[in-house]
């Protein structure tokens, strides 16, 4: 299903707080819990939520992440900020690293008006994006191209991206529990984010706050092997310790971008 506005905010809603009772939601929506009704039914036969008596959560799955059409319009606020953030800390003539993801999509959308950059990526939609642009040059990973959302993965993938050293290595992330690790969902792809953490200059992460605290099974690495994490607003607890801790350079997107 493609959820229309309100339905996003709905899903954004539990993002942010996990669970909720329909009678929150409606006057947070501003609508009857009628309607919340209808629209908690039309998310669950699309596996987005989870009903339980009073209520709705998100499903929380360790092995599975949201469809990435759903991805792609959740947060699609935050993302576009925390993009446009990073865009403005990128210098022209310098070389970038870009794994799979909604956000790193953003941030190559944001990048539409930098010259001189040599972008390498697994992400057909970033080089789709930059590709067009007369300022870049972007060389795009081999390997096995995953339908759902166009990244390309595998053993083949992981040698290609050895073969580099770029400035910057731009990297989405699904999950950041709560003692440092990052975390995804699919192995594959986990192994060519660490490729790209190992053949960059520098690594900035770009999560938005609803990643904090998300489970996911495959473990990437930890906070300590990145520079700056860039998101919207400032993390929840533990976070902001456990960044100081490691050495990482927390960029909190402004508003106003």
């Amino acid at each position: 299903m493609h959820p229309n506005p309100r339905q996003i905010k709905l899903l954004n809603r539990l993002q942010g707080s996990g669970s909720c009772s329909l009678e929150t939601l409606a006057g947070d929506l501003d609508v009857t819990v009628q309607t919340v009704r209808r629209d908690v039914q039309r998310l669950a036969e699309a596996n987005l939520l989870v009903r339980f008596h009073g209520g709705v959560r998100l499903p929380n799955s360790t092995i599975e992440n949201i469809a990435y059409r759903q991805r792609a319009q959740l947060h699609a606020g935050e993302k576009e900020r925390i993009a446009q953030a990073i865009a403005r800390e990128i210098p022209n003539d310098c070389s970038l690293l870009i794994n799979i993801g909604t956000t790193t999509e953003a941030i190559a959308r944001a990048l539409s008006n930098h010259t001189g950059l040599r972008i390498i990526t697994n992400n057909v939609n970033v080089a789709y994006t930059l590709g067009r642009q007369p300022g870049c040059e972007v060389i795009l990973a081999g390997g096995s191209v995953r339908p759902r959302d166009l990244g390309i993965v595998g053993e083949a993938t992981v040698e290609f991206i050895r073969q580099f050293r770029a400035d910057i290595a731009l990297m989405g992330i699904s999950g950041i529990e709560a003692d440092g690790t990052l975390r995804d969902y699919d192995f594959r792809e986990v192994k060519v984010s660490q490729a790209i953490m190992q053949s960059a200059r520098e690594v900035w992460m770009a999560a938005d706050t609803s990643k904090f605290h998300r489970p996911a099974m495959v473990r990437l690495g930890e906070l300590s092997q990145i520079g700056r994490l860039f998101t919207n607003a400032r993390p929840p607890e533990p976070f902001p310790g456990l960044l100081k801790a490691a050495g990482v350079d927390c960029v909190i997107a402004p508003e106003d971008i």
